[in-house]
């Protein structure tokens, strides 16, 4: 995973590699299904290299919140916002990425492993 100098981004790769698995309540993965993604694409963007992980520090006032970015098993390029609750990633919300999103995502791959997407 990549990331982008964040603040204690060592404690959420610790925290993510550490995780036991996922933890969806039927009223995210009802959301998210409104937005088109599935909860086994959600877990596949965790799983497929290369992902570029950030701080949505907009949204972290109550919790630490991160966004993920990276591509389901199918090439769908995804962003997950989502939180580590105990030993488990809580997905918040998941969507396809936005152009910004995407040149963000394809610029940060590219500088920080010469791979081009």
């Amino acid at each position: 995973m990549l990331t982008s100098g964040q603040p204690d981004i060592e404690r959420i790769l610790s925290k993510l590699s550490s995780a036991e698995g996922f933890d969806g309540d039927a009223g995210n993965i009802d959301k998210n299904r409104k937005h088109g993604v599935e909860q086994s694409e959600i877990e596949q963007v965790f799983f497929n290299p290369p992902s570029v992980i950030i701080a949505d520090v907009e949204h972290s006032e109550k919790e630490a919140q991160w966004k993920i970015l990276g591509r389901s098993d199918s090439g769908r390029s995804l962003v997950v916002v989502f939180t580590m609750r105990k030993n488990l990633i809580r997905p918040i919300y998941a969507r396809a990425m936005n152009r910004k999103e995407r040149t963000f995502y394809e610029e940060e791959v590219e500088k920080n492993t010469g791979i081009q997407q």
